[in-house]
């Protein structure tokens, strides 16, 4: 892990999320860039035409210095926490939206981790519009860590992983390797809804141990659920029983009609979920 990325909108929800980051970049030896978003400019793009344009093109201007200055007194506020001194923090204006703009700066940036607070989305707003960080999830070039805003540290020593243990997961636990060898944790493999039939003689546990060997996951085991039509229910509840502090998913990141159909999972999990959520692209590169 060479670079982490953090969306920042100066609410007390990023700047936790900033100092989960900063943990992490500490760890890893990662360099930090933080990422401030002028979304007033996508309500003016279509005024264009008008005289009165340029006028908004004076106050972008006049935000976007004005953001880049607050973004500079915060990497200076956070190299000058203990432990966080060595960290090589850039900081970044972009104009438009936000999951766009993720998206962009991460291909640009050739970013490996997007670390983003997140409130969740529920009822007729998560069916409808969801939340920032579904969208990120959604479209994002990489892993994507949500951070709930009560959590303020980051050092998992239980993992909890839905699998469904078929050959497009195998990025996910390379992904996860890479992350064990920072902070040496055990890993619970939640073979959810069964998904594929297998007898429960130590089939799935047997495939686990294909996928972990491979990988070079070192502490594994596996739970087996029975058939559930809440999936991201059950996983919470797994986590909760097995006082996991990370849940790790592999997303296909489905967009248009196959996400209004089919959801995400890992969506569904990270609105409701009370611990980080890291979302691994399924054919991520680990």
């Amino acid at each position: 892990m060479k670079k982490i990325l953090v969306p920042f909108d100066f609410s007390s929800n990023s700047k936790n999320a900033l100092n989960v980051a900063a943990q992490i970049a500490s760890k890893a030896n990662a360099q930090l860039e933080l990422l401030h978003v002028n979304l007033a400019s996508i309500y003016s793009a279509p005024f264009a035409e008008y005289a009165a344009a340029g006028g908004y093109a004076t106050e972008d201007g006049q935000y976007d210095e004005t953001a880049a200055s607050e973004l500079e007194k915060i990497k200076m506020e956070l190299i000058g926490k203990p432990g966080f001194d060595k960290l090589q923090v850039t900081i970044r204006v972009e104009e438009g939206y936000l999951h766009s703009s993720v998206r962009n700066v991460a291909q640009e940036d050739d970013v490996d981790l997007v670390v983003m607070g997140t409130k969740g989305a529920s009822g007729v707003t998560e069916f409808l519009v969801g939340s920032n960080t579904e969208k990120v999830i959604r479209t994002a070039p990489c892993p994507v860590l949500a951070v709930p805003e009560q959590v303020t540290t980051f050092s998992p020593k239980m993992v909890l992983m839905p699998s469904t243990l078929k050959t497009d997961q195998a990025s996910a636990f390379r992904t996860l390797a890479s992350w064990e060898n920072l902070y040496e944790f055990h890993v619970k493999v939640l073979y959810l809804n069964n998904p594929s039939g297998l007898a429960t003689d130590g089939s799935a546990e047997a495939l686990k141990n294909r996928f972990a060997e491979a990988a070079g996951l070192k502490k594994t085991d596996v739970i087996i659920t029975s058939g559930t039509l809440f999936e991201d229910n059950s996983i919470l509840v797994a986590a909760d029983m097995c006082n996991a502090e990370l849940i790790v998913m592999a997303t296909h990141q489905r967009q248009g009609l196959s996400h209004w159909l089919f959801g995400s999972i890992t969506e569904d999990t990270v609105n409701h979920s009370h611990i980080p959520v890291l979302a691994i692209p399924i054919g991520w590169r680990a």
